[in-house]
Parts: C-alpha cells; sequence; structure tokens
C-alpha cells in the first residue's frame, strides 16, 4: 500500500480523533511502558519537546503528549501515553494499550533490573493489544559506557535476547545527547507507512545498539 493510500486509511480508522481541523490529520497513538525512574519522561520531553510534570503522572498514573509530523504533504500527529512505573499505575495499562500502533518497553541501561521488568510489561500489555509495533528501548546509553566492557557486553546480550523474544526492534539511547530518540520515531514512521527508509543495524559494543 503507497504511503498516500495508507495515510487515508489512517485518517479514516486512526485510533485518535483530535477534532478540529482533522480533515488531513493522520492521529495515531504510540504507548510507553516501563519501571519507575528508568527515562521515559526525560525521552518524551527530548522527542515532544514538552516540559510535562511528574506530578501529573504521579496523578494520574499516565502521561499524554501529542507530536505533529509533516511526512509527504501528510500531517501525522503522534498522541503519546507514557504509563508510570509503579504497580498502581498497572491500572491503565488497558486504556494505554487500546488502539495503540506501537508500544516502546524500556529500561535503564545501568539497571539490569529494570531490563527483566521488560518481560512482565510486555505479558500484560499483549493481553490488551496483540498488534503494536514492539519497541524495546535502553536508555541512560551515556551512562552506560561508562560501565566495564565486560557488563556491557552482558547487558547487551541480554537486552538483544529480550528484543528477539519480544520480536521487537532494540534501541540504545540518551535522551541527555539526544541518541536515536529521533531515530526511533522515524522508525516507527516508516514501519506504518511502508515508508522506504534504510535502518542500520549496529552490534557494537560501546557504541549505541541497534538491532533487529
Amino acid at each position: 500500500m503507497s504511503f498516500r493510500r495508507r495515510a487515508t486509511w489512517w485518517r479514516r480508522h486512526g485510533a485518535a480523533d483530535h477534532g478540529k481541523d482533522s480533515s488531513d490529520l493522520v492521529a495515531l497513538k504510540i504507548s510507553l511502558f516501563g519501571d519507575c525512574h528508568i527515562g521515559k519522561t526525560s525521552f518524551l520531553t527530548k522527542y515532544a519537546g514538552e516540559e510535562k510534570g511528574e506530578e501529573e503522572i504521579g496523578m494520574t498514573g499516565i502521561n499524554h503528549v501529542d507530536k505533529t509530523l509533516y511526512v509527504k504533504g501528510a500531517r501525522i500527529s503522534y498522541n503519546i501515553w507514557e504509563v508510570g512505573g509503579d504497580h498502581s499505575s498497572f491500572d491503565q495499562i488497558p486504556a494505554a494499550c487500546h488502539d495503540s500502533v506501537a508500544m516502546l518497553f524500556m529500561f535503564d541501561l545501568t539497571s539490569r533490573c529494570t531490563l527483566n521488568s521488560v518481560i512482565q510489561w510486555y505479558q500484560e500489555t499483549r493481553k490488551w493489544n496483540q498488534t503494536a509495533i514492539p519497541v524495546l528501548i535502553g536508555t541512560k546509553f551515556d551512562d552506560f559506557v561508562q560501565l566495564p566492557i565486560d557488563l556491557q557486553w552482558t547487558i547487551a546480550s541480554q537486552a538483544r535476547a529480550y528484543a528477539k523474544a519480544m520480536n521487537a526492534t532494540l534501541f540504545f539511547s540518551s535522551a541527555t545527547y539526544n541518541i536515536n530518540v529521533n531515530k526511533i520515531f522515524k522508525f516507527i514512521t516508516a514501519k506504518l507507512f511502508n515508508l522506504n527508509w534504510n535502518l542500520e543495524r549496529n552490534l557494537t559494543i560501546g557504541e549505541p545498539i541497534i538491532d533487529f
């Protein structure tokens, strides 16, 4: 399906409805999951350019951010849902998963327990949405590269194994230095609209890994 035909389909059947002046707007929903304090909000702020307080997530268990792109003459609005990382936020998972076209599972590259938690997040979300594109994202790459090289190798190997089990593309990222943040959303856009964009695989330890 061509980009124009796919964009038309999304306009008619897309998950989100942004109401006014939406005749040429493709509104799509993306959801972010992962433990507390792993950098989800910083990642989202870096991409969307909007400051969101932690208070909102703490009070509601969820954070909403919109980001509009212009791709080949079409306006694409990503409605991004960030789910809080504590167990009380699990109640928000069904709503966050509903009609989501991509789900980002995030962990702190310097904290293996947050990587282990990814499987639980994945299993829980797949109960509510089995079609969204899965992406596994390791955050805080700038801190990760300060770890001993053998530990980097161990964590990278485990992350690649998890990504394979989830049938997900793996990215190592850093919001602080804007490493792979925009590239992740460019990848999602290319996947959704069948755009011709080549993603380069990188498995070099000490560099921001991309594996698929």
